[in-house]
């Protein structure tokens, strides 16, 4: 009587089950070539449904970094066994024939990317390479993403970046003809965001700056005056500072005013482009309500 060979696993797959019968092949030879990640699992195991989806997504989205063999612990007595199992789910990364990492239980995926990062890396595209490249060399950034664009046209998140620098120097037609490319469908809160940018470049508070400054200087409760110098500087662009005229609001006023100011900056911080402006704001904002 013949006994069956397993059916090899095909050399291309990123994500494939193994037994005791083709464990050998399939998890230690194959390590030599690519780092193996051993998810040991069982159908009763609830965690194991949780984890499986998010070991499989990874799988695809690190490009063939690594491999994903799927092993039923219950079918495959010979290699628990072996491994030691005590509990599931179990994972373990192997390299060149030796387990160099695990881990128990249904981690979130973001654990999960940590765990992988320590070892491999996720492929990144040419166009994610352009977005990273931009966001390191602000004065190349234009230039870079318009390559990324002409790489990708109608890459939502590589437009709203184009736009982004496009409103920074001022160009505002030319944002807004960016922003009106996106999809309907594909309109997110950041395109709302810088919609909202333009907006406020467009229209000119009214007011003059020195005159606003003098008021303020005579007068630190003058909150009439720090919100229209925080308009103006708003519309300049300089979102710090106009940020720090209606902190002052909320540090010096309990009541109308300061809830005015605590509403003004909340609507700002979402169109703001400068995250660190942003963090510095709402850590100070929640500082001074506190």
């Amino acid at each position: 009587m013949q006994t069956s060979k397993p059916n090899a696993t095909p050399a291309s797959a990123l994500s494939y089950d193994v037994s005791d019968a083709d464990f050998e092949a399939a998890v230690i030879e194959r390590s030599m070539q690519v780092p193996v990640l051993l998810d040991c699992w069982a159908p009763w195991c609830g965690p194991c449904k949780s984890l499986k989806p998010i070991l499989e997504k990874l799988a695809e989205a690190y490009g063939g970094q690594f491999v994903l063999a799927k092993l039923n612990s219950d079918e495959c007595p010979g290699v628990a066994q072996a491994l030691q199992l005590r509990s599931i789910p179990h994972v373990f990364l192997l390299k060149d024939g030796q387990v160099v990492d695990q881990f128990t239980g249904a981690l979130p995926e973001s654990q999960v990317r940590a765990f992988l990062d320590k070892h491999v890396k996720p492929q990144v595209s040419p166009v994610d390479q352009l977005r990273e490249q931009a966001a390191a060399d602000p004065e190349q950034a234009e230039a870079l993403l318009r390559q990324a664009l002409a790489l990708q046209p109608g890459h939502v998140e590589v437009t709203l970046d184009l736009a982004d620098r496009v409103i920074a120097r001022g160009a505002l037609d030319d944002a807004l003809a960016l922003l009106e490319r996106v999809a309907a469908g594909s309109r997110n809160d950041r395109h709302a965001a810088l919609l909202k940018r333009i907006e406020l470049a467009r229209n000119r508070p009214q007011g003059d700056p020195q005159d606003l400054a003098r008021r303020i200087a005579a007068n630190a409760k003058d909150f009439e005056a720090r919100f229209a110098l925080a308009a103006l500087q708003v519309f300049e662009g300089d979102f710090n500072a106009a940020f720090d005229q209606l902190l002052e609001v909320v540090l010096r006023d309990k009541a109308e005013w300061r809830e005015k100011a605590r509403l003004q900056l909340i609507e700002w911080f979402d169109v703001c482009g400068d995250a660190a402006a942003v963090s510095r704001g709402r850590r100070y904002l929640g500082m001074y309500l506190n």
